[in-house]
């Protein structure tokens, strides 16, 4: 036997009652008395085929079942307003924006400009999550992300919004302890600092592609702890000129090797899910940081040309 279509308004009062944890309260914002609330709420879970929401005197609270559905709903609900906010006379962004990003590139160059792009669009808020590990923005309900990664095929549309060019660095403290590397082949005998288990460095040289085997004191999954490390002279790093722009224009880091470069199909990219539809707000987000980045960003335009390949 087939189920009944759910309705918009079902969802919409379901989404209000998680929210208000009060199925009356949620009612009356909508103007329903409570006995016509609880029967759109039985026959939302009739229809849905599992119970939703546990009932007491004072009280609802979302099934197992529900904070699945919640989510979804949720997702719906969005989706809607966004597609009604699409075809408006004047299309402007609105609503709530939910991004996450990758946590020392957001702090460093997303956070700086979230005020100017929400004065800019005074009808949208945002959520921005900072976090370093891999985010499904489809099941956790995300707008977008920023990724700094070599994409692989995917049912998500990406944005390149600026290049990630990566150097071998180290501190002239360390260089006049240590020595200059002059080869790629003389990382071997240094103290190279390490992102994850990143240990294989790709060059392309002059005599083609090499790749050397690193090894050092300090191995870490943070960015910033990775840059504090090398900027102190502890090592050796590859790094990402967005990370360590202001330490190479100041001299506290020294570029290696200006005859080769990192070979690396890394990027900055906005990834969001569909093509079909984008919401206004994510599309005005996505064009506001493509444009305040460019093909050269800020963070390279002090770098000498040989390292901008």
């Amino acid at each position: 036997m087939e189920r009944e279509a759910v309705e918009l308004d079902d969802l919409n009062l379901f989404v209000k009652a998680v929210a208000a944890g009060n199925l009356s309260a949620a009612g009356r914002e909508l103007g329903l008395s409570p006995a016509v609330a609880s029967k759109r709420i039985a026959g939302l879970e009739t229809r849905v085929g599992a119970r939703l929401l546990h009932r007491t005197t004072r009280a609802v609270t979302p099934t197992e079942e529900g904070t699945a559905f919640h989510a979804h709903a949720l997702r719906v609900l969005e989706e809607m307003e966004e597609a009604m906010a699409a075809v408006r006379a004047d299309g402007a962004p609105r609503g709530h924006l939910r991004v996450t990003v990758p946590a020392s590139f957001g702090l460093m160059h997303i956070s700086p400009l979230v005020p100017d792009f929400l004065r800019d669009h005074p009808e949208v808020t945002m959520e921005l999550h900072m976090a370093d590990s891999l985010v499904d923005i489809v099941d956790e309900g995300f707008d977008c992300a920023i990724r700094i990664a070599a994409l692989k095929d995917s049912t998500l549309v990406a944005r390149k919004l600026a290049p990630n060019r990566r150097i071998v660095c180290a501190a002239p403290e360390y260089l006049a302890r240590m020595g200059t590397p002059t080869r790629v082949q003389d990382l071997v005998d240094h103290n190279c600092l390490v992102h994850n288990d990143q240990n294989l460095w790709e060059f392309d040289t002059p005599q083609g592609r090499r790749t050397v085997r690193v090894s050092g004191s300090l191995k870490t999954n943070h960015a910033g702890v990775l840059r504090d490390a090398v900027a102190k002279g502890l090592g050796i790093a590859r790094k990402s000129t967005w990370d360590i722009g202001e330490q190479l224009a100041r001299g506290d880091l020294v570029p290696l090797f200006p005859d080769c470069c990192i070979a690396t199909d890394v990027a900055v990219w906005a990834v969001y899910p569909s093509a079909r539809f984008v919401a206004p707000k994510v599309r005005a987000f996505i064009g506001f940081l493509a444009d305040r980045f460019g093909p050269e960003p800020y963070w390279d335009q002090g770098l000498p040309a040989r390292f901008k390949v």
